[in-house]
C-alpha cells in the first residue's frame, strides 16, 4: 500500500529525535506533493529554499543544517536534491518509504487518504514549461490552468497573459530555457504588484511628439558648454564683452525662448563657445 500523510506523521512521532527535528520533519510532510505532478513534483516530494525553511522554522541558517543532518541520519531518512540548477529550490523526501511493504503496521487505513489521494480537490501544474518570449499564453495550454489557478491567489485580478509575461521575463532573465511547470504556480503565489504597474487597464498609448525646433536649438546651445565649467565660461565672457552686455545677452536668450535665467545663462556661454569667443 501506498504511504500517506497519516502514516508518515505517526512513524515520524516514533522516532527518537529532537523537539526541533520533529518539528522540521511535520513542515516539510505539510509541503509534500500528494499527486504526481503537483506543483510539478514528484509523488512524495516537497520543494523549499533553505531560506523559506530557516524562516519557517524561525531559526538560523547553520541550526537548519544541523537538524537536517540528523533526520537524513534517522530512521526516516531524509534526502534532499537540487536537480534544477541553483537558483531553484531543493526536493526532499523521506527515503524511508520508497520501498513499499505489507508489513507496515502503523499504515494508514482507506479512511484516511481522502484529503492527500483526491485527485479533484488541486490545481495540478505538470510537465516543463519552454521559456520563449513574446508567446501568446492562449496558443499553450497553461492559459486554463493559471485562469483556475488565479482565483484564490494574490494575482487573482490581473490578466492571465500578463502572468505569463512577467512569468517569461523572470525566467529569461535568470538564464532558463525549461522550467518545471510548478514554477509558474509558485510564480503565482509569490505574486507582488508595484505601484503603478500589473492591476492597470492600458493606457492608451502616448503619442509622442516631435522636439520644437526651437527646444531643440537652445538644448544644442546648452550641450556646447559644458554646465560645470559655468563660472569660468561666465568671467571669460564678462572680461570679454563687459558685464552689461552679458547681461543683454542672457534677457535676450529669456525672451526669446522662455526659459529660466540659468537656462537662458548656460545657452549664453554655449553660443560664446559655439563663436569662437571663450574656449569650452
Amino acid at each position: 500500500m501506498e504511504p500517506t500523510t497519516g502514516l508518515i506523521l505517526r512513524r515520524i512521532t516514533q522516532t527518537e529525535l529532537s523537539v526541533s527535528a520533529h518539528k522540521l520533519a511535520t513542515v516539510i510532510l505539510d509541503a509534500i506533493a500528494w499527486k504526481e505532478g503537483f506543483n510539478g513534483l514528484s509523488r512524495g516530494t516537497a520543494a523549499f529554499t533553505l531560506a523559506d525553511l530557516a524562516c519557517k522554522m524561525n531559526i538560523s541558517r547553520q541550526y537548519l543544517t544541523e537538524l537536517l543532518a540528523e533526520l537524513e541520519a534517522s530512521e526516516l531518512e531524509l534526502r534532499r536534491e537540487k536537480p534544477n540548477g541553483k537558483f531553484a529550490p531543493w526536493l526532499f523526501r523521506f527515503a524511508a518509504f520508497d520501498a513499499e511493504g505489507d508489513d507496515q503496521d502503523v499504515e494508514s487505513g482507506t479512511g484516511d487518504t481522502s484529503l492527500s489521494r483526491d485527485k479533484d480537490n488541486k490545481t495540478v501544474f505538470s510537465g516543463q514549461i519552454t521559456i520563449s518570449a513574446g508567446s501568446n499564453v492562449f496558443q499553450t495550454c497553461w492559459a486554463e490552468l493559471i485562469k483556475a489557478a488565479k482565483t484564490a491567489l494574490p494575482c487573482w485580478n490581473v490578466d492571465t497573459q500578463v502572468i505569463w509575461d512577467r512569468f517569461l521575463a523572470f525566467n529569461l532573465a535568470r538564464g532558463n530555457d525549461k522550467v518545471p511547470a510548478g514554477f509558474l504556480l509558485g510564480f503565482m503565489r509569490r505574486w507582488r504588484t508595484s505601484p503603478g504597474t500589473g492591476i492597470r487597464p492600458e493606457a492608451a498609448p502616448t503619442s509622442e511628439q516631435a522636439p520644437d525646433p526651437r527646444e531643440r536649438e537652445l538644448h544644442d546651445q546648452i550641450k556646447a558648454a559644458p554646465s560645470g565649467n559655468r563660472q569660468f565660461h561666465a568671467s571669460d565672457l564678462c572680461r570679454l564683452i563687459g558685464q552689461a552686455a552679458y547681461e543683454a545677452r542672457v534677457l535676450e536668450i529669456i525672451r526669446q525662448f522662455g526659459c529660466p535665467r540659468f537656462t537662458a545663462t548656460l545657452a549664453v556661454h554655449g553660443r560664446a563657445v559655439i563663436a569662437g569667443e571663450i574656449a569650452r
